[in-house]
């Protein structure tokens, strides 16, 4: 590996055949959103390991890139060591049952969707509100207290600090096309003195 990181791939949704494929692609730490109870979390579980740990994954063996088309010998054996699964919690729903959801065995860390979850709780589009700061400081809190990481998306830097501050290990910080989009505009207001330069932008 020429980077000491590993890469987080997010399925559309917990299908056990698309997080099969991804696995069999090589991904080891997958991230599933919308994830609301315990009984969720368990199944994503079982997707994950293969059915010597309880679960439902299929063996491709030698015909996979995960195990170097049949170069790891124990792959089957040793493959859920190195997997790690993080749900996404991002409505009222889910909050109210972190509890649960971070005892699943298998879960490793919660990363929580401020925007999903304030538009859920009944103020979208506003995760600044004070209902929806007090949901993220108690689910930091359940989360950690279990033993778990906790992460969250803060592109509003005031936030990523406040959200380090209560306890969250992993922030993102930037969204890809934000930040391209903010790059394109601030190089045309550079050449075109008619477009006004737009502030880098503080939302989700």
């Amino acid at each position: 590996m020429p980077y000491p990181v590993s890469a987080v791939v997010r399925p559309v949704n917990g299908d056990p055949a698309l997080i099969k494929q991804y696995l069999d692609l090589g991904a080891q730490t997958l991230m599933i959103p919308m994830v609301d109870s315990a009984e969720q979390a368990e199944a994503l579980v079982r997707a994950t390991r293969y059915p010597p740990q309880g679960g439902i994954r299929g063996v491709g063996g030698g015909l996979t890139r995960a195990t170097r088309w049949g170069a790891i010998g124990d792959y089957v054996h040793q493959a859920h060591e190195q997997i790690c699964l993080i749900v996404q919690v991002e409505s009222r729903k889910g909050a109210d049952n972190i509890a649960e959801i971070t005892a699943v065995e298998g879960v490793d860390a919660v990363f929580v969707g401020p925007v999903d979850l304030s538009a859920d709780m009944g103020h979208p589009d506003n995760p600044a509100h004070p209902e929806v700061q007090a949901c993220i400081e108690r689910i930091t809190q359940v989360v950690r207290q279990a033993g778990k990481a906790v992460g969250i998306l803060a592109p509003n830097e005031q936030d990523a600090l406040r959200y380090r501050d209560w306890g969250c290990g992993f922030i993102a910080v930037g969204i890809d096309i934000s930040l391209l989009r903010q790059g394109a505009l601030d190089t045309l207001a550079r050449f075109r003195p008619d477009v006004e330069a737009v502030p880098p932008s503080q939302g989700y």
